[in-house]
């Protein structure tokens, strides 16, 4: 997904290329139609009376909501559901006096690996999942160390820079993901897309303006540190996000999340044991803080399994927006863990962000962003195959 990773050969994986489909063009029919066997074309808007432009306005709109859109929507709010549960977590770990951000994670990667792994195991056999490192084990290894260290800065960015920074900065990540999306799937954006993601980063505007308003940031130790640590991370982010969604639109998601997990333990441990050895030693361990690490990797698990899955049925793109609803989630959890007091404009920047997300597929549909054909390297023969090798045979 970046230029580092190059897509796999035709000797090492035998997949078809994903078409490039053309975005943003109206259909000559005032109807839903199906071009080919994936692409979807939105029913035109009509201009030529008022009645005419609502009827065809509303079947521009209902054209949107299709099972796959709204699974979509669906997912996109349960990652950024689960972006909210970990800062929660995190700030209370904090409050403890639990800090080992690298530590914490270290927990997320080793779930992964310990999941996805063994059932890689199982289909690939382990002749076969040796060969997977063997060959495409750099790609995961980039994959997992870029993931780790976009973790890690993000983390260090909250300890330098005010919160305000932190959540612009942040927002980084969207052209970061579309830039590395479009060098690696050569990926076109629409007109409706790109005023979607406009649309997303002005919902966004409105809840940092609610929380400058609430008086919720805190004073920056070291603004530009901070600042530079959360553009760097903002940049990994949208490097493995693409690069992600890159992988499962033509691998297995099992082999794909497993590789993440695998090389990310490995290289999250190396890190903690480097950088937090000795506050490992001087740090509460209890059982408060074993439940907080629970409920923390486990939201963590869900986000990593749910988002290659919303990258398959959307976008990385789409996904990265989705996040941007994760501080008003935020206000949720302290109207009744902190007794926060409710802001309006918190509710209106989440409702502009869900028409943002809407807008974003407006003119296009999520089918016509890529081709979506997992397969298994070449390489590598299932227990499956094996199995039915002999059935045929007879």
């Amino acid at each position: 997904m970046d230029s580092t990773i190059a897509p796999p050969s035709k000797t090492t994986r035998e997949r078809s290329a994903s078409p490039l489909p053309s975005k943003g063009e109206d259909a000559a029919d005032s109807s839903q139609s199906v071009v080919g066997t994936d692409e979807i074309v939105r029913p035109v808007i009509k201009y030529d009376s008022p009645s005419v432009f609502f009827k065809t306005f509303w079947a521009r709109f209902a054209s949107i909501w299709t099972k796959r859109f709204v699974l979509s929507l669906l997912a996109g709010q349960l990652v950024s559901l689960c972006i909210t549960c970990t800062n929660v977590t995190t700030t209370e770990l904090v409050n403890r006096g639990w800090a080992l951000p690298t530590t914490q994670t270290f927990f997320l990667y080793f779930s992964l690996f310990i999941t996805y792994t063994p059932y890689t195991i199982y289909k690939y056999g382990f002749v076969g999942w040796g060969k997977l490192i063997l060959r495409d084990g750099w790609k995961y290894f980039i994959l997992a160390a870029c993931d780790v260290e976009g973790n890690f800065l993000v983390v260090k960015a909250y300890q330098y820079t005010d919160l305000l920074s932190c959540m612009l900065l942040d927002a980084w990540a969207i052209p970061s993901c579309m830039f590395f999306c479009w060098v690696f799937m050569r990926r076109q954006y629409a007109w409706s897309q790109l005023a979607g993601i406009l649309i997303c980063v002005g919902g966004l505007g409105m809840l940092v303006g609610s929380d400058h308003l609430t008086d919720k940031s805190w004073e920056a130790v070291d603004k530009v540190k901070g600042d530079l640590f959360m553009i760097a991370g903002a940049t990994l982010y949208g490097f493995t996000n693409a690069a992600e969604e890159f992988f499962v639109r033509q691998s297995p998601l099992y082999e794909v999340v497993g590789q993440l997990g695998m090389w990310g333990t490995l290289i999250n441990g190396v890190q903690a044991a480097a950088l937090e050895h000795r506050d490992m030693t001087t740090a509460t361990w209890n059982g408060a803080i074993g439940g907080i690490l629970v409920a923390y990797t486990a939201a963590m698990f869900i986000l990593y399994t749910t988002a290659p899955i919303l990258y398959r049925m959307a976008t990385s793109v789409f996904y990265n927006l989705s996040l941007l609803s994760s501080d008003f989630f935020g206000l949720l959890f302290g109207l009744f863990l902190f007794h926060y007091a409710p802001f309006w404009l918190y509710f209106v920047a989440f409702a502009i962000i869900i028409c943002g997300l809407i807008c974003y597929f407006w003119s296009t549909t999520p089918e016509s962003e890529g081709k979506v054909d997992p397969q298994k390297p070449s390489y590598i023969k299932e227990r499956d195959d094996e199995q039915t090798a002999p059935e045929n045979q007879a």
